[in-house]
């Protein structure tokens, strides 16, 4: 079962990826949306942490945060 992050955390997570990973958060939600088609949240998590080597955490807060913006676009 996944675990569910305060807005704090998730927050708090984004800002340390690019110092963890050399890369940038715009970065990771374009390989992200250039990446394969998957569904599920788990799967996508799990593409992240196999292909690019990110840890569980970063992973799951890279895809929280490209469902949130692909929702927000989908609002205007």
């Amino acid at each position: 079962m996944s675990q569910v992050f305060s807005e704090e955390t998730h927050r708090n997570l984004l800002s340390r990826i690019p110092e963890c990973t050399g890369r940038e958060i715009s970065d990771w939600l374009r390989m992200v949306d250039e990446g394969p088609s998957l569904f599920r949240f788990e799967e996508k998590v799990s593409w992240l942490r196999g292909e690019h080597g990110l840890a569980y955490g970063h992973a799951k807060a890279i895809i929280h945060e490209y469902d949130l913006r692909r929702a927000a676009r989908k609002l205007l």
